[in-house]
């Protein structure tokens, strides 16, 4: 069996839900399961629904709720009739009838827990499920709609729930039953708990479900179908000409995720890399086009990519108590681990440590404890050049073509090594994208 992931976009409306189906009907034999997530926009506007009822203007939640309702009833009317429309309204009624209820509650509590978020985000997978499924039954497939609050299961950490993976892959073999010449569908991005309460994976969690689920039903392959033509050596909205990557492996694709590539959710790659599931990324658009296929030792190695992550922040921590210090890298590290703030790059000397930072919420916190361990100081402004790439290391000549791109470009902090696929550099951001096309321009 195959996953078949839809994403927004491609979910947009009546016409693109019908390319998604025939990209579907294409596979059948292979036994799909569509992971489907809400209609584009439609999560945004449920946000913006419950935080307007959370903060009393319950004027402005009914208005955004109203366009959620006339979005999905437009929908149906463009490409269902009779019985088929009939009934997806009716389930459309009742559906909205209980999102109505659950953002009243809202509205006179002036509160909207992470409990109650989770269950009002839900509804935008579930409207779209519904809209898609009865498509396909009047398009004459044998279709069948699932519930993934009965296929995925998590804990109850709301709006980022971690999913119990062992009693997912026991309800997916429970529950699910994929066979060719029959198309499954279910809800990208939400599960529950044991209790059955409602949970999401997070933003960018229906990419994480297909590829949970496709552990569970082990299969042969997972889809990504986005708006792009897979992944690609750069982001073509700085770099037009960047191109589509064929293969590139699993650690590859993580590095480029984490430093801001935006096509496939970093834990997308991480139930497929444990069950060795190839994911291939392709554009619901151009479905001729190969896209891109991430899997174990694809590709050949040299640099596949070259991404930019903005908005990082250097701290510097100076001190010669460093010097034949047993444990001073761990106390540094343990105090951003206690503030929950990610460090992306290291860099050390005898006397110093350089650490790049996206997260600053906790930084004056940080800034006070690391002051007990010698002279702080903190640069702003900057932005991680990532180059991604296998064995880039073993070719002696990489890194002095990467600096003779960069020609004036100061470069602040160098990281090669810590990871075999990856280079950063970090450059100031007003920089960064002369910087990346600079880059670009060299290597491809």
């Amino acid at each position: 069996m195959i996953i078949v992931k839809i994403g927004g976009t491609s979910m947009g409306d009546a016409s693109r839900m019908d390319k998604a189906l025939d990209i579907a009907a294409s596979q059948i034999d292979k036994a799909p399961l569509m992971v489907c997530s809400a209609m584009g926009g439609i999560t945004d506007q449920i946000i913006t629904a419950f935080e307007s009822a959370e903060a009393g203007n319950i004027e402005e939640s009914n208005i955004v709720f109203e366009a959620i309702k006339d979005c999905h009833y437009a929908c149906a009317r463009d490409f269902l009739e009779g019985d088929f429309l009939k009934d997806v309204v009716n389930n459309l009624d009742g559906t909205f009838a209980q999102f109505a209820s659950l953002l009243k509650g809202v509205g006179l509590l002036r509160d909207c827990s992470p409990r109650s978020r989770d269950a009002l985000l839900s509804f935008g997978e579930r409207l779209s499920t519904r809209l898609i499924h009865a498509r396909a039954r009047q398009r004459g497939m044998d279709s069948e709609l699932l519930d993934a609050r009965e296929l995925v299961r998590t804990d109850e950490n709301f709006t980022s729930a971690r999913p119990d993976m062992e009693e997912t892959f026991r309800l997916c073999r429970k529950n699910a039953h994929p066979e060719p010449g029959r198309l499954l569908i279910t809800q990208g991005f939400i599960a529950s708990s044991s209790a059955g309460v409602t949970t999401t994976l997070g933003r960018g969690g229906s990419d994480y479900s297909a590829s949970i689920l496709g552990a569970g039903l082990d299969a042969g392959e997972i889809q990504i179908w986005t708006d792009v033509n897979g992944i690609m050596t750069s982001d073509p909205r700085m770099i037009p000409e960047a191109s589509t990557i064929p293969e590139i492996t699993y650690e590859e694709a993580g590095e480029l995720a984490f430093f801001g590539a935006k096509v496939v959710h970093p834990a997308t790659i991480q139930p497929a890399v444990a069950k060795g599931i190839p994911v291939l990324v392709k554009n619901t658009g151009s479905p001729e086009c190969e896209g891109t296929r991430i899997a174990a030792n694809a590709g050949s190695p040299g640099l596949k990519a070259i991404s930019v992550k903005k908005g990082i922040t250097v701290v510097n921590i100076a001190s010669s108590r460093m010097l034949e210090a047993h444990g001073f890298l761990r106390r540094i590290f343990a105090i951003f681990d206690a503030a929950e703030t990610p460090v992306d790059l290291v860099t050390t000397s005898e006397v110093s440590v350089s650490v790049t930072i996206e997260k600053t919420e906790s930084l004056p916190e940080i800034l006070k404890k690391l002051e007990a361990l010698g002279e702080v100081s903190v640069e702003t402004g900057l932005s991680i050049i990532c180059m991604v790439g296998r064995d880039l290391w073993k070719d002696p000549s990489f890194p002095a073509k990467a600096f003779g791109a960069l020609n004036d470009i100061p470069v602040r902090m160098i990281s090669l090594g810590a990871s075999e696929v990856n280079l950063s550099l970090v450059v100031p951001s007003e920089k960064s994208d002369a910087a990346l096309k600079n880059l670009h321009a060299r290597f491809f």
